[in-house]
């Protein structure tokens, strides 16, 4: 094929960046999420493993309830490879429905909480679940699919029964993708997919030992899963699950968590907070180390001024499709507009710029989209529809998405996020857009959009100077034509991506 480069990545990049003892923490013998969770509920038994609301469980305590609800959903008929529904909002509930189900051998399927009761009754038909465990505050949401599923309580109790014997090659969960640029799918992960991500996450954060993790983000999404919940519980540390969002400077000042895992936006948020109160690292309890930031672009002012407080700013990229973590950048001071390095035990290929991935992270497929299935895998490669590129030291950078392409009439295409990166140099600036639109007498033309930063007092006219001062240094297809200046964000989808458009 033309135009390609394929990697293989022998190399582990993170060594230097990592724990000095992580080899004690990294079992590869694990055969699947039910043992892995039996071997640290055990190793840790004694250490706390979840705060959430007043209270906090530890390894054992959670165990025994895991196992609990594991015989309850048994009794309910639940077998090895059922697919079962978890529908319930951030909580130890969430943690202990998910673990239970696949512990039985049972495929979790995570269904996010805002949707409604006829979607949920849907997708229990779809999936033909054998139980759909819920808690008092998705009760309501449940009831429909009452008519054609069993209904577990996720406190619910009966005999514990063991573990069942699962392979890395069994299926383990499924959760869906965003859907910002189609629609949502499920995409079906093995046990090996899910441990591969948890492993990956050990690596280049610095200290595994006694850590206390804040965890805002949904443990329906891959990033909040496996990098927020399972990384942690795999090396003993500590999760307190923040229910609502507006309380978690609350919960940070109380529970004073040393790493945190956070999308950019709400990154930006924290530090916009921080600098207002004047708190510096007081306003996250005054013990982070490491917040590790994905799922879209990072701002680059974000590093230093986190680095400014004393805190080491990390970024990674992944998919929902390979369980999390493809690339990570371990160094919060070295070209920190690269997604990182790639992590070992995969092969990278680089088609026409698309990033084509393969590995044992990588999906076992979407569940029920045979058409959707022939076109994201291409001879056993993932085609992640990213546009990429590699520098001579191995490091990738994210340089747009196929499906944003603007292809103009001449032929010519412009990546939207490698434009829109070039605008983002100012410290005034949150965020841009660019996006194709018509002049009155139906000329095409490249329109910039500029969200200033909260905080920020900038006069319009010096932004668009300087808007235009960068768009002279661009090739001549690239160029905008006009320039939107706004004091508000974007519009962003749950997962806080900005949703492209016409907006003016």
């Amino acid at each position: 094929m033309e135009n390609e480069k394929i990697i293989e990545v022998t190399q582990n990049y993170f060594t230097a960046f990592s724990d000095p003892d992580i080899a004690r923490y990294i079992h590869e013998e694990d055969a699947s999420v039910g043992a892995m969770w039996e071997r640290v509920s055990s190793q840790f038994a004694a250490l706390p493993a979840i705060s959430d609301l007043d209270k906090t469980y530890s390894y054992g305590e959670m165990d025994a309830d895991v196992a609990k609800l594991r015989g309850a959903l048994a009794a309910a008929g639940v077998k090895k490879g059922s697919f079962v529904g978890v529908l319930i909002p951030n909580s130890y509930h969430t943690v202990k429905a998910f673990l239970a189900a696949v512990s039985l051998g049972a495929v979790a399927v995570m269904i996010p909480p805002h949707l409604d009761g006829a979607v949920v009754k849907g997708m229990s038909m779809g999936y033909r679940f054998a139980a759909l465990i819920y808690s008092d505050t998705s009760a309501e949401k449940v009831q429909p699919a009452g008519e054609v599923t069993k209904l577990v309580h996720a406190d619910a109790e009966a005999e514990p029964v063991p573990a069942a014997d699962c392979a890395k090659k069994d299926p383990c969960v499924v959760l869906f993708t965003g859907g910002t640029t189609g629609k949502s799918k499920g995409a079906l992960l093995s046990h090996g997919n899910m441990l591969r991500g948890t492993i990956n996450g050990c690596y280049g954060v610095g200290k595994l030992d006694g850590q206390r993790f804040i965890h805002v983000l949904p443990l329906t999404h891959v990033f909040g899963l496996v990098f927020n919940m399972l990384n942690p519980l795999y090396t003993g540390s500590c999760v307190r699950i923040v229910r609502n969002p507006k309380e978690m400077f609350r919960d940070m000042a109380v529970f004073k968590p040393t790493k945190m895992i956070l999308v950019p936006a709400l990154a930006e948020m924290a530090i916009n907070l921080s600098k207002q109160m004047k708190l510096g690292a007081n306003l996250f309890g005054g013990c982070l180390t490491t917040l590790i930031v994905g799922s879209c672009a990072v701002p680059q002012h974000l590093f230093k001024e986190y680095a400014d407080i004393g805190v080491t700013l990390l970024q990674g990229y992944g998919l929902t499709e390979t369980a999390n973590l493809v690339s990570a950048n371990p160094r919060n001071d070295y070209k920190t507009n690269s997604i990182g390095y790639p992590y070992p035990g995969q092969s990278l290929r680089i088609v026409n710029g698309e990033l084509w991935v393969k590995g044992d992270h990588i999906m076992m497929g979407y569940v029920g989209a045979e058409e959707e299935n022939k076109a994201a895998f291409e001879d056993g490669w993932f085609k992640t529809g990213d546009l990429v590129r590699i520098d001579e030291e191995g490091l990738l950078y994210i340089v747009g998405r196929i499906k944003e392409l603007i292809v103009l009439s001449s032929g010519e295409k412009v990546s939207p996020a490698e434009v829109e990166a070039v605008f983002c140099g100012p410290d005034y600036v949150n965020d841009t857009m660019i996006y194709l639109d018509h002049t009155e007498t139906g000329r095409e033309i490249l329109v910039l959009e500029v969200a200033i930063r909260p905080g920020f007092t900038v006069d319009e006219e010096k932004v668009k100077a300087d808007m235009n001062a960068i768009n002279t240094t661009l090739p001549g297809y690239q160029r905008v034509s006009k320039i939107i200046v706004r004091t508000e964000d974007f519009p962003r989808s749950a997962s806080m991506k900005k949703i492209r458009g016409k907006r003016a």
